[in-house]
């Protein structure tokens, strides 16, 4: 059989773990051909292509990125994105896609898997761990780990000069990296999406934390946090290409005020792209291969439409349609622990 694959969206470690073993089971259980197409969607739109062997995918697991290159192309909203899909599989005489991605990425392959027939399996990727159909994604784990292992370091510079250290992580409208890095980091205060804050209650939990044990607090600050209505009004975020808000510099917005409000020395700390480079932890090697291993056995198996997943420990597959459906947000309970550390 000949299979495409592509890496779309936002990249994250454990791409290439995802890589390598497509091609290794396919070649290996299925006698498959695995063609990789350049730079996500837009590769399949331009007939960018290269070869996937054993030797392209030999010693790709432990780094970064995705040797496939990605982007943020949207086959449904190009100028005839449909049938230049269905002409790039045609011409390369693929049985069909497997496609590994975000929201954006994974909601167009439904679409097309869905309106218009196109054979196509999903992986789940992205450092905001928010796609539904799945416990966890690729990638999301070692963002953690990276955002954790920076809220480490800047605890014994906040403490060495009595600051408050706002520290500005990822994950857009969905606060897992912010809740498991800063319950892993010990931070003071977690702002997430899932939670609107109030910036007055923020400040009289670090007066109280500094009036009555220490003298620094470290709060970590999802990008996609917003205050509670009638709190803090912020100015709306532009837009991408794509109509998503491009978000990112909430923490600078709210450092004066909350040097204002407390009178504490404050500072910012913008991990930004920071959590998407950088070796995989081993947590989504393991997973970006068991997804790889189980995305071409269903392709072998004629299971289009469907998308790998992870429930507790096992691997499975869901409809690809799920995708779709509402994004998976931190739970309440899961926040109500990390408040227990909270001033």
């Amino acid at each position: 059989m000949h299979v495409g694959i592509l890496t779309g969206g936002g990249d994250c470690p454990g791409l290439n773990a995802v890589l390598r073993a497509v091609v290794r089971r396919g070649t290996q259980a299925h006698a498959a051909e695995i063609l990789g197409f350049r730079d996500g969607w837009r590769g399949v739109l331009d007939d960018d292509t290269m070869e996937l062997g054993t030797a392209a995918v030999t010693g790709i697991l432990q780094r970064g990125g995705t040797i496939l290159g990605s982007s943020g192309a949207d086959p449904i909203r190009a100028t005839g994105g449909v049938d230049r899909v269905l002409t790039a599989l045609r011409a390369h005489g693929l049985d069909g896609l497997i496609v590994v991605g975000g929201e954006g990425t994974l909601g167009a392959a439904a679409r097309l898997s869905g309106e218009h027939d196109v054979p196509v399996i999903g992986i789940p990727k992205t450092i905001d761990n928010d796609l539904p159909g799945t416990d966890v994604t690729v990638g999301f784990h070692t963002a953690a780990q990276v955002a954790t292992d920076a809220i480490d370091r800047l605890h014994s510079t906040a403490e060495s000069h009595d600051r408050v250290i706002l520290v500005e992580v990822m994950g857009r409208h969905a606060g897992w990296i912010a809740v498991y890095a800063g319950m892993a980091g010990g931070a003071d205060v977690i702002l997430i999406p899932e939670q609107p804050f109030d910036l007055e209650e923020v400040c009289a939990r670090i007066r109280h934390r500094h009036i009555s044990r220490t003298s620094f607090s470290i709060v970590v600050v999802a990008e996609g946090a917003t205050p509670a209505p009638g709190t803090l009004v912020l100015p709306e975020p532009e837009l991408d290409p794509n109509g998503f808000p491009k978000l990112g510099g909430l923490a600078t917005l709210l450092a004066p005020e909350i040097a204002r409000l407390t009178g504490y020395e404050t500072r910012v700390t913008i991990l930004g792209h920071l959590q998407r480079g950088g070796s995989p932890v081993a947590f989504d090697r393991m997973l970006g291969t068991r997804f790889g291993i189980r995305a071409m056995d269903l392709a072998a198996a004629g299971g289009w439409g469907r998308m790998t997943s992870r429930r507790g420990q096992e691997i499975l597959d869901v409809p690809l349609a799920e995708a779709l459906g509402p994004r998976a947000l931190v739970p309440l309970d899961l926040y109500r622990d990390a408040e227990v550390f909270f001033g």
